[in-house]
């Protein structure tokens, strides 16, 4: 998405996609509304959930945030709620769905958001880098179960990173790249831009697990998980 109200956005997938990752942001007036979630599942069987999760983000986004005076906690479950609902209608039945939807509202600073699975979440602003809390069900499994919204204030040059299992859980020498691995490239470098954050984060995680992909024999059609990484930087 870039720059808008007052925030750089930025998602990216490593590569070409084989599994159920997906990423979404649409603006609201003064609002920006993401979406990051990990379908479980093989391309092209999950393409019209995506489709789908998609559709019911947007609409639900037009609807949940266009009022000046909303309650931007309340109208992120709303939104939530909507989206897990409508994914299950269409998969017609369970499907484990790891999704973070979040709202940045320009005016406040603030992002009011739902980590639907626990995705690896993290923050990073002049106190230092840590996880998000309030991990919650993952999405697909209950279709009318509730979300409680949780709300971070973001001062400037505040940096929110979210990155799917396939990032966090690359592997080499049976060791995962971790969450710990990702806080430490926040630590190390002090990225100005989304997409910079993004790029670096993915570029280590396949550095990390290349040599297990170039030294596995008879791996025959085994296929790489997503990795995708979503950055929201506040800029003024």
């Amino acid at each position: 998405m870039g720059h808008a109200n007052g925030i750089d956005l930025h998602a990216q997938y490593h590569s070409e996609r084989t599994g159920g990752d997906l990423f979404d942001a649409v603006e609201v007036g003064p609002r920006v509304a993401f979406l990051l979630s990990d379908i479980a599942g093989r391309r092209p069987e999950l393409d019209p959930i995506s489709a789908e999760m998609q559709r019911a983000f947007r609409a639900g986004s037009a609807e949940a945030f266009s009022a000046v005076d909303v309650n931007l906690m309340e109208a992120t479950e709303m939104l939530v709620h909507a989206i897990n609902q409508a994914m299950m209608a269409v998969a017609k039945g369970a499907r484990f769905a790891p999704t973070m939807v979040g709202c940045y509202d320009a005016q406040l600073g603030v992002l009011a958001y739902i980590n639907a699975g626990g995705q690896t979440a993290l923050f990073r602003d002049s106190q230092g880098t840590r996880a998000l809390p309030n991990a919650s069900v993952p999405l697909g499994l209950f279709s009318h179960l509730p979300y409680d919204a949780s709300i971070q204030a973001f001062e400037p040059g505040a940096m929110l990173m979210v990155v799917t299992k396939g990032v966090t859980g690359s592997m080499a020498n049976k060791n995962p790249f971790g969450p710990k691995r990702v806080i430490e490239l926040l630590e190390s470098a002090n990225y100005k831009s989304a997409s910079g954050a993004c790029q670096a984060v993915l570029a280590a995680a396949h550095r990390f697990e290349k040599n297990r992909w170039e030294w596995v024999p008879f791996r025959g059609n085994s296929v790489r998980e997503d990795m995708t990484a979503l950055a929201l930087v506040r800029i003024i």
